[in-house]
């Protein structure tokens, strides 16, 4: 997913490096070695980084762009960020638990083992999802949190 042009271009003429793989993360190492991080999602911007003087600048942008400073992030798009000595870490956790909690499986526990590479799943003709429209949702969900999470990737692609 592009960001929208007008942040394209504002934060390229600014010097910004745009992802190449990823279109939505813009980068700018100052000549110090100092470094300035924006993901622009729709219309909300993390910006991270070590360079003070250029995130002091991107506030600034405020008045060309709606932006509200969150100070430190702590959640963005069900992702829970987490700051410590040893760096930043992103977990799910919430989003997970929620999710099991919704499908009536918080209190399960995990499998020794994944499901066989190539497995065949049967239709079960006494397991007709009651409401399909939460069943796809519920998929929807899966697959969201799939992205971060190989094993389960491979699960839901397979019954989806």
């Amino acid at each position: 997913m592009s960001p929208h042009p007008e942040f394209e271009t504002q934060f390229n003429n600014q010097g910004y490096n745009q992802g190449h793989f990823d279109q939505t993360l813009f980068t700018k190492v100052s000549k110090a070695g100092k470094i300035a991080v924006l993901i622009v999602y729709v219309d909300d911007i993390v910006l991270s980084g070590d360079d003070t003087d250029e995130i002091v600048q991107l506030k600034k942008m405020e008045f060309e762009f709606e932006i509200k400073y969150l100070r430190n992030l702590k959640l963005f798009l069900e992702m829970e960020i987490d700051r410590s000595k040893e760096g930043i870490s992103e977990s799910q956790r919430k989003y997970t638990l929620d999710l099991l909690a919704e499908t009536g499986m918080l209190g399960c526990r995990p499998a020794d083992k994944l499901i066989k590479f190539n497995a065949k799943l049967k239709k079960s003709d006494n397991r007709v999802p009651n409401d399909k429209e939460k069943y796809k949702r519920l998929v929807g969900k899966f697959i969201y949190l799939s992205h971060t999470r190989l094993d389960i990737s491979y699960v839901v692609s397979i019954d989806s």
